[in-house]
């Protein structure tokens, strides 16, 4: 991970990628696009084809921006007879040049949702800011738990 360069780069991935809300399932995909940032665990984006139709609304949350990527926008996930999930994904509909090719997918938040890569639950990235996934492969540290802001 520490390996991984800034600017970060785009690794595409046929690995099964599932995302569930409280068993639920949201999303299940083996074409998943992994963005790799130096400090930062990957961060997995779905084909919104591989999306649950119906289970994402547009979130009244505020839009954040990427100084790689852009302008993000946040989705919330929708469950039958309880709240949703506010802000739990979010897509860049419009991202910068260098990142057209995440057009169209969405990454997911593992804090608030249970996803998995191959099998193997996905621990979340520290801090509750940055979107990483963290599975057996990835070795820290990462950016995002304490101490580590102004890496």
């Amino acid at each position: 991970m520490w390996d991984y360069p800034r600017p970060p780069r785009l690794s595409p991935s046929s690995r099964h990628v599932r995302v569930a809300a409280g068993g639920l399932l949201v999303a299940d995909s083996r074409r998943a696009v992994r963005v790799l940032e130096t400090s930062h665990p990957p961060t997995w984006y779905l084909p919104v084809e591989d999306v649950v139709p119906g289970v994402l609304r547009r979130s009244a949350a505020a839009g954040t921006v990427c100084e790689w990527k852009g302008l993000a926008t946040y989705w919330d996930v929708l469950r039958p007879d309880v709240p949703p999930l506010a802000a739990a994904a979010w897509s860049y509909q419009e991202p910068t040049p260098g990142f057209a090719s995440i057009t169209g997918y969405m990454s997911f938040l593992p804090a608030l949702l249970e996803c998995t890569v191959d099998g193997e639950p996905v621990r979340p990235q520290d801090g509750g800011f940055y979107g990483g996934w963290i599975t057996g492969d990835v070795v820290g540290p990462f950016k995002g738990g304490p101490g580590s802001w102004g890496w």
